[in-house]
């Protein structure tokens, strides 16, 4: 074993800038200082050995002068001391002064001082010399006696792991245990006692807890959690024991403490899958996570309820709890509440449906009477979301939900308004029986819309399923409202009357740089004409927006203005009215194309917009039966269409989601055996103590490629030439935040190579947590070291250094090798994640980082190129399958990933295949990358620019 990886209990911070102090010194202040002098250089000569000094000079003047004091600091000091110090000669001989300091110990333990006693306890805990504890066994058995419980626990303690390592020294330590446990009266003796039977004489434990199971609910917490422990162990290995122990953790889901019921609560859902059980289960997870402040733990026992439902058996259970889980939405924390809404739609059906949309519905009102929070706007986001499901799901409660939702169109929270409004125009398409109630409810709050976006929605809609005289006419008198007097230019200039200077300043606003669907960009014009302010509260919303520059909202309103006039002369056979009706809608049209054209606005009108105005105009002036059919039937078809393909792509995701989880179990498939069973196939089977154990010390079994040890052999890298002196070659194991180097060292000289130290040091977001210890080598020996990086960032890192040495009985220099760079891999770090359109395109605006690569690839075929891509960036494509599916040539995609870190990535793919080069030429274009940080934008440009070329297809 290297000196690296000797057991070690006790780490000790050491200042770096401290120059080491002399043998001589530190001699002399052991000697004949004073108690604070000892302390000191006490203090220096273990943090002098745990840096690799023998210091074998100064045992001997330790036992004499500072063994025999009294002093508790130099106690505690001379514990740490003889921990690390070395006890053996070279031969593995124990050294004769151990027996000086072994009666030392002796005394220590008959102390009348119960620190004293307790403390040394616990050191010898540590002790694997079984010579050195042989003498002291007498005094152990006896602490188990003494008064103070801090004393009897250690004893118990030490008397475990005596047992535990050298048995012959203690052989009965089982029954003399047993013995203690039955009389003792403190918690935490008997928890460790009770701990020590179930690893030492698991019979034992369990007779000790037959005695008692009716007490079980008295004891103290931590006894409890190791009673837990046991019957878990106990039912894993006997299933036949259930029914002995089922009871008893029954009642420990009553416990005050939240740690035992919570281990409670998942040992009986192992142990049991009646439904009773699962309900205990569930019910004291709710509990819990209501009761507890702490957003980690409720985020921990929400994946344990959202574990239970994905087993097909325990959901039906769950779902009988729908309004429990719901009320989680009381925490504050928004993780906690997106997690509840998820759960609570996933498990609802049509027995509690009703009851969700009341609670929801509650909960949406709150939002609007509580302060405004960043986190409000979010919340009520999510509420309309599931509300919107809720909906589709079971359209019979469409007609409770949506005079609620419709109130939000008016929220300044465009994002919120947005959802409602969408979920509004898939009701009104889908429920002809709600369309009366919507129209109505939308004439009501149109007028108070404040954000362009959803003015321009609602305006789509009501020209789209206004289909009555009296709600058309009603449609036009909102219009005329949200315009105010017209003309808007005259009206406008009589307002500034006395205020307009004779010139207008012209000024050139920066350019706004827009983004579309697609990903590209669009520039707007940069002219605007700077006019004095003027206070715009009195002015109605449409024409603010129309002042503002915004006339996209003029095109939207042509068109519904457009589609109103062809249904309203459809419907009303009086000419006069259908004339006048057709001019007033074909006077507001030229009204806002003159406003558009003068100086009045921010931002003049743009040309698609004219054109797009011009075109109502022309329609109304002709009102052809084509033109006509495509304003108002061609347009609903498309969005029929729409919703019909997405209400598919939601059956079809949730129909592979039921499969996942449906396990059917086929006549002809082969009976598992426990025993003949694979380590990978025991999922259920497995000890989840043991699964735990393992996850917090970074061993999980990850799935590897189909052969492992080839997925292990890609992760060696090669650090030195087969020529160097010394060769080195490291296998880099990346575990979440940190990389284990495990770096194999071979002397190839016919030389002892001493003081061989491997020094390490790294470029990017990595940091070295300690430097390797310095080994010896024997010619032609080889050792491996470990070190130890900590990752704080998605970015791609280099470690590099040398390994340096001394050769022995040379008078020469340090002898150094350089080691070859080591590149840690990004994708590690990075996991496909998705997010809805709207998600992706504000992050694209947001994030400031872009990295743009251009395709350079001898690959042909576009979607091969783009499959190429997702597998080498670990990305998942955002643009649906149906989208790319086809061939025209050309190829736009969204990319979308997440860090463990939890920082976002963005690539835009957009590709082509240049047909005039031929069949076989490569595919061209480019791929956009966009980040909140640079590391992670540059990192995945260069993964994408080595895989790509890498790439022989």
């Amino acid at each position: 074993m290297t000196a690296a990886e000797n057991v070690c209990y006790t780490l000790i911070n050491v200042a770096s800038d401290s120059e080491p102090p002399s043998e001589v010194s530190l001699k002399t202040d052991l000697e004949k200082g004073e108690i604070k002098a000892k302390t000191e250089a006490l203090k220096k000569v273990i943090i002098m050995i745990l840096n690799g000094e023998k210091l074998p000079g100064l045992l001997m003047t330790i036992i004499r002068f500072v063994l025999p004091l009294q002093d508790h600091t130099i106690k505690k000091l001379l514990l740490v001391f003889w921990e690390i110090v070395p006890k053996t000669t070279p031969d593995g001989k124990l050294l004769q002064e151990m027996i000086l300091v072994c009666d030392a110990y002796r005394k220590d333990l008959q102390h009348p001082n119960e620190f004293i006693r307790g403390s040394t306890l616990r050191f010898l805990c540590k002790l694997k010399e079984s010579e050195l504890l042989e003498p002291l066994m007498p005094a152990i058995r006896a602490c188990l006696e003494h008064r103070h419980s801090y004393v009897r626990r250690n004893a118990v303690l030490a008397i475990y792991t005596i047992y535990r390592n050298f048995e012959h020294l203690i052989p009965d330590a089982p029954e003399l245990i047993h013995d203690f446990l039955v009389n003792e009266k403190d918690a935490s003796c008997k928890r460790n006692a009770f701990m020590m039977l179930i690893h030492a004489d698991q019979d034992r434990a369990l007779d000790y807890l037959s005695t008692c199971i009716d007490q079980v609910h008295t004891f103290g917490d931590i006894l409890q959690l190791v009673i837990v422990e046991l019957i878990y162990k106990v039912c894993h290995a006997n299933p036949s024991e259930r029914a002995r122990f089922i009871r008893c953790i029954y009642n420990l889901l009553q416990s005050s403490s939240p740690a035992v019921k919570y281990e409670a609560a998942g040992t009986l859902v192992t142990l049991s899958s009646a439904p009773t059980a699962i309900k205990a289960a569930a019910q004291c997870y709710i509990d819990l996570i209501i009761k507890e402040s702490d957003n980690n733990v409720k985020l921990i026992v929400l994946d344990r309820l959202i574990e239970l439902k994905d087993h097909p058996t325990h959901e039906r259970v769950l779902q009988d709890l729908v309004m429990d889980i719901l009320r989680v939405l009381s925490t504050p924390d928004l993780e906690v509440r997106k997690k509840t809404l998820q759960l609570a739609l996933d498990l609802v059906s049509s027995r509690n449906v009703e009851e969700l949309v009341i609670v929801l519905k509650k909960e949406v009102i709150k939002t609007n009477n509580v302060t405004e929070h960043e986190d409000t706007d979010k919340y009520r986001q999510l509420l309309v979301r599931t509300l919107h499901s809720c909906s589709v799901r079971f359209p019979d409660m469409a007609a409770n939900v949506i005079p609620v939702l419709m109130e939000f169109l008016s929220d300044t929270n465009e994002a919120a308004a947005a959802d409602v409004l969408e979920f509004v125009r898939e009701a009104i398409q889908r429920f002809d029986s709600l369309r009366p109630l919507i129209i109505e409810k939308m004439l009501e709050v149109f007028h108070a819309i404040k954000t362009v976006k959803i003015y321009r929605g609602a305006l789509w809609i009501l020209g789209e399923y206004c289909s009555t005289k009296e709600d058309i006419q009603s449609v036009m008198t909102e219009v005329r409202r949200s315009l105010g007097e017209i003309p808007i230019v005259e009206n406008e200039i009589k307002k500034e009357t006395g205020e307009l200077k004779p010139e207008d300043e012209v000024s050139a606003a920066p350019a706004q740089k827009l983004v579309t669907e697609m990903g590209t960009y669009v520039t707007q014009s940069a002219l605007s004409s700077s006019r004095p302010s003027k206070k715009e509260e009195d002015r109605p919303p449409l024409r603010g927006f129309l002042m503002d520059g915004d006339f996209f909202v003029a095109a939207s309103l042509a068109t519904t203005l457009t589609k109103l006039a062809l249904r309203y002369v459809s419907i009303v056979q009086d000419k006069k009215k259908q004339n006048s009706f057709v001019a007033e809608a074909m006077l507001i049209m030229v009204t806002v194309l003159h406003l558009g054209k003068s100086s009045l606005p921010k931002k003049p009108i743009t040309d698609d917009d004219v054109d797009r105005i011009s075109l109502c105009l022309k329609v109304l002036s002709e009102c052809s039966p084509l033109m006509n059919d495509i304003f108002n039937k061609e347009c609903r078809r498309s969005l029929s269409h729409m919703l019909t393909v997405r209400l598919e792509e939601e059956k079809l995701s949730q129909k592979k989601e039921s499969e996942k989880r449906n396990v059917t179990v086929q006549a002809d498939d082969p009976i598992s055996f426990m025993q003949l069973t694979a380590k990978n196939e025991m999922t259920s089977k497995e000890d989840q103590f043991q699964l735990s154990l393992l996850a917090a010390m970074g061993n999980t079994q990850r799935k590897e490629a189909a052969d492992p040890l080839a997925s292990k052999l890609n992760k060696v890298t090669q650090l030195t030439g087969f020529s160097d002196p010394v060769y080195a070659e490291a296998y880099v194991h990346v575990n979440q935040y940190d990389i284990v180097l495990d770096v194999l060292v071979v002397n190839q000289t016919s030389d002892t190579l001493q003081n061989c130290t491997l020094e390490l040091a790294t470029l990017g977001d990595l940091k070295l947590v300690e430097k390797p210890s310095p080994l010896t080598l024997a010619p032609h020996d080889f050792a491996n070291i470990k070190a130890n990086v900590k990752v704080a960032s998605t970015e791609n890192g280099i470690i590099f250094g040398n390994i340096v040495y001394d050769v022995s009985g040379a008078a020469s220099d340090r002898n150094c090798v350089v080691l070859s760079d080591i590149h840690i891999d990004i994708m590690d770090y990075i996991q496909p994640a998705s997010c809805t359109d709207a998600e992706f395109r504000q992050m694209w605006a947001e994030f400031e980082w872009e990295n743009k690569v251009t395709v350079n690839t001898n690959i042909t075929d576009l979607n091969e190129y783009l499959q190429h891509i997702l597998k080498s960036t670990n990305m998942k494509c955002l643009t649906p399958e149906k989208a790319l599916s086809g061939f025209c040539g050309f190829m736009a995609a969204n990319l979308y990933a997440r860090s463990i870190f939890g920082e976002d990535a963005l690539a835009n793919v957009s590709i082509e295949k240049p047909i005039h080069l031929g069949p076989d030429a490569p595919v061209t274009g480019h791929i956009r990358i966009r980040a909140k940080s640079q590391g992670m934008a540059l990192s995945l440009g260069d993964k994408i620019n080595l895989s790509q070329k890498k790439a022989n297809i």
